[in-house]
């Protein structure tokens, strides 16, 4: 399974889309890791992923990745009970507000960089990829797919499924979609920031007419979808304890 580092965002309504520079034309890969980028992205507050075979690159809102959760997050996490495993957590943004709430909060990234951050807002942190072994599997109450994070490894169904191995019989997943009518969209992307281009890898996106099937096919069903503050929230349980 993929261990690359999640681009957190590429589904998320902030994104900018717009033409490709001249240094991005043609949508070409580069040579550096996706952790690289990541890490430098971060450390100037800017990062474009670029989607090949397109004409067009989207600019991501890393600034508010390692700011305060905003409302529109907020939103998203009232969908979130009990403990919680954040995955893809990136700087710890949401963990940290799960955290204020008085959740029981792991937040699981493969980004070094990103996890330092996420560990001096006080946020438990595994470093790893999210289907290497993880504390407490078979017992969380709630698993948290945000900021289009349903896209890490190209494979919605398998990431579902391996989220749904983490939670209890009577827990949930939480899932940031994208707009309604993008179905299921599988690309080949890289990022680019400060210069460096990484290697390309796959990534998907998921919208709400395409939720049910994924679940079905990993163990859930849709117990809820939500819209407000831009935002497409889709809630799962599992198909032997569904739970509104």
């Amino acid at each position: 399974m993929s261990t690359v580092t999640s681009p957190a965002g590429i589904t998320a309504g902030a994104a900018r889309v717009g033409p490709f520079t001249d240094a991005e034309a043609g949508g070409r890969p580069g040579h550096a890791s996706p952790a690289r980028v990541f890490a430098t992205a971060l450390a100037l507050g800017t990062l474009t992923a670029v989607i090949e075979g397109h004409t067009t690159h989207r600019d991501l809102p890393v600034r508010s990745w390692t700011g305060k959760a905003s409302r529109s997050d907020r939103f998203l996490l009232d969908h979130c009970h009990g403990s919680t495993i954040d995955l893809g957590c990136g700087p710890g943004r949401l963990a940290a507000e799960l955290r204020t709430r008085g959740h029981d909060v792991l937040g699981v990234d493969t980004s070094r960089t990103a996890l330092v951050e996420a560990r001096r807002r006080g946020v438990p942190v595994e470093c790893g990829s999210l289907f290497d072994p993880l504390p407490g599997e078979g017992t969380w109450e709630t698993v948290l797919l945000a900021d289009g994070n349903i896209g890490i490894g190209g494979d919605p169904t398998a990431l579902l499924a391996r989220a749904r191995h983490l939670i209890h019989d009577h827990g949930r997943v939480v899932v940031d979609l994208a707009k309604a009518g993008t179905g299921l969209r599988v690309h080949q992307l890289h990022l680019r920031a400060g210069g460096l281009a990484s290697t390309s890898f796959p990534w998907a996106e998921l919208g709400p007419d395409a939720l049910p099937q994924a679940a079905s096919a990993a163990g859930l069903v849709v117990a809820a979808v939500t819209q407000r503050h831009g935002r497409t929230v889709g809630v799962l349980a599992p198909s032997t304890g569904v739970k509104s």
